[in-house]
């Protein structure tokens, strides 16, 4: 594929801004008209799934498009049908549930590392598509978002975490390790394709070398793929505040405080806004990079 240039800042904050809207008018619909999704965001690590969330729920109210981003799971879920602990994460009438990875956990990592057997994986492969069939069935709307990076560009975003104290807490063992079984997740990720890209429910592969162009890519295609409309809102009108009935303010000395830090603050000390570095990267070598 061919490199594209680095999308202008400029452009790109104008068009995450106007699609932003535009998730707010899908919001709004999917809350009157008692819709159900479900986006589900798999990938490479370090190939930009979490910015992309972050920047879908911006603007969305937290009752309605919550992020579901489950722990390993405990002794008692590992005696569960396997399917069972994502089920009650499944939005109700009116609700967005983003999936920070999901029961796809067994179809890469869990294969990869041994932490499944061979027969819970094949199981797995067999019944997901049937699962997923269900959900849709029964009226939710599923969306599934494959992030694909390079093996260079991910090698240049897991250096610039161990130096980047806001990004340190993202790398664990296990993430450094699948830059040692790159080739064993590709072949992971190939199978999973094979027989969960259902025409019910396909996969949408989002290119993620550039950060900016995955998520301005990722949330027009979502937005285009849900048939909302436009919400009228009521008018509202600021009600007259009624005339005082003689309340008196409790005495704040009777009160803690919080201490007044600003006080103490001094120009001299502006420190330059934070910046993600993991945005800035730019690869010039990507006629070598295997993408996946």
């Amino acid at each position: 594929m061919a490199k594209l240039p680095k999308l202008d800042n400029e452009l790109y904050e104008a068009e995450l801004l106007r699609l932003q809207a535009e998730l707010v008018e899908m919001q709004e619909w999917l809350r009157t008209e008692g819709k159900r999704l479900v986006v589900i965001f798999e990938g490479r690590d370090a190939a930009g799934k979490g910015g992309a969330i972050k920047r879908i729920t911006e603007y969305l109210s937290p009752r309605i498009a919550q992020v579901v981003a489950l722990p390993a799971p405990t002794e008692r879920q590992q005696s569960q049908w396997y399917f069972q602990r994502y089920i009650q994460h499944l939005p109700s009438a009116g609700q967005i549930k983003l999936f920070d990875r999901s029961w796809y956990n067994r179809a890469g990592v869990e294969r990869v590392m041994g932490y499944c057997t061979t027969a819970e994986h094949r199981r797995f492969l067999r019944q997901c598509p049937i699962f997923e069939r269900m959900l849709i069935e029964d009226g939710i709307m599923l969306r599934k978002y494959w992030f694909s990076v390079s093996d260079k560009m991910q090698e240049k975003r897991f250096k610039s975490r161990l130096t980047d104290p806001m990004r340190q807490w993202k790398l664990s063992p296990t993430d450094l390790e699948s830059l040692t079984r790159w080739e064993d997740y590709s072949r992971a990720k190939d199978e999973m394709f094979v027989h969960t890209d259902i025409p019910e429910a396909r996969w949408n592969v989002v290119e993620s070398e550039d950060k900016k162009r995955a998520r301005i890519n990722m949330i027009a295609h979502l937005l285009s793929s849900i048939p909302y409309q436009k919400v009228e809102r009521p008018t509202l009108k600021l009600p007259k505040r009624p005339p005082s009935t003689g309340y008196q303010r409790t005495d704040r000395g009777l009160q803690y405080e919080v201490p007044d830090v600003t006080a103490g603050l001094e120009r001299t000390s502006k420190k330059d806004k934070y910046v993600d570095p993991e945005d800035e990267i730019n690869d010039d070598n990507d006629t070598e990079n295997n993408e996946n």
